[in-house]
């Protein structure tokens, strides 16, 4: 296996008997094996229970305290445990026996006394086995990654972000309190692709969405809403909070020039915030519609700055409608 997979390289043994147990070690160290040892069935099981114990082991059968097959029984019903390939060396030949090993979760098994060349062929199947599993689970995270997060800048999806807003609010009615929206949308985006073109452009965005990522809280979510607009969903906040946040996105987006093949590239952003606190929660929809409404404000204010909306509670808990005298934050 390559160097960069040396995980699959460790190697496992659970064996009692010290003479074969050194044997087999003297075996797979020369075939390159990083090798760790367990003297029975309990204590082979405690360490196969280890996040960080190899995902390749040799078993064998008759064990003082569990069995082989009890092993990987166990090990088959940790939840979220990365695959374990488990080969079993039995003295046992009888075809029940060998398919009693295979029902309790083994992989293979090897009877003894065994030929060392077949054992190292088959520990090469299971390696073989071990990175297809690796190389499936990369590309399943891959396709589950690009279907949740925009391409461009690496943020989360307009969707994933709205049902990060859907549970926020599904949290409020359960559990009272208060949670916030901020939409963030760069100024005069639009002559910065028609005078520098659009690579130029998304170099902009993705650089703005670092910025922002990198200004919110861990429990924030923060995805593009569409364009160059983002939105961040903002849990357990009050309106000084969320007008605070929506600040400091506002300073590390227009705190320095993006640098471009064109040059060094100028940005800013403005920002509409809207935040919650009622006793019934309205939808995520009327708390966006304050935001949008918050943000054209900001926009007719001049630009580079953070509008708060703060409606009547009990307007907001029934439909987006009116908006009260915004609190005006200077840029």
């Amino acid at each position: 296996m390559s160097g960069q997979d040396g995980y699959l390289k460790r190697i496992f043994i659970a064996e009692d008997d010290p003479i074969s147990r050194r044997m087999l070690q003297a075996f797979l160290v020369k075939w390159g094996y990083q090798v760790e040892l367990a003297a029975d069935g309990m204590e082979a099981l405690a360490k196969l229970e280890l996040a960080d114990a190899p995902q390749l082991a040799v078993l064998d059968w008759m064990m003082p305290g569990l069995e082989g097959p009890e092993v990987c029984q166990r090990v088959r019903q940790i939840p979220e445990r990365p695959y374990t390939y488990m080969l079993l060396l039995t003295a046992r030949g009888q075809k029940d026996d060998l398919l009693r090993g295979l029902e309790a979760g083994a992989d293979d098994y090897l009877t003894k006394p065994f030929d060392s060349q077949e054992l190292r062929a088959r520990l090469r199947v299971g390696e073989r086995i071990l990175e297809l599993q690796k190389n499936l689970i990369e590309a399943r995270e891959e396709l589950r990654f690009r279907a949740t997060h925009d391409v461009l800048t690496g943020l989360a999806n307009r969707a994933t972000v709205l049902e990060a807003a859907q549970r926020e609010q599904s949290r409020q009615s359960r559990e009272g309190g208060t949670y916030g929206v901020i939409i963030v949308d760069l100024d005069h985006f639009k002559s910065v692709n028609d005078v520098h073109g659009h690579l130029c452009g998304d170099l902009v965005l993705r650089e703005a969405a670092r910025r922002l990522a990198a200004s919110v809280r861990s429990y924030d979510t923060v995805g593009r809403y569409g364009g160059e607009e983002f939105l961040v969903v903002v849990p357990s906040t009050d309106r000084a909070g969320a007008l605070a946040l929506a600040e400091r996105i506002r300073e590390a987006i227009g705190r320095s020039p993006v640098q471009t093949e064109a040059g060094p590239l100028g940005v800013t952003a403005s920002c509409g915030v809207a935040v919650c606190g009622c006793e019934r929660s309205p939808k995520p929809e009327a708390l966006l519609h304050l935001a949008d409404e918050a943000l054209y404000r900001a926009k007719r204010r001049g630009r580079n700055c953070s509008e708060l909306a703060t409606p009547p509670e009990e307007t907001l808990a029934d439909t987006p409608p009116s908006i009260s005298d915004p609190i005006p934050v200077k840029p």
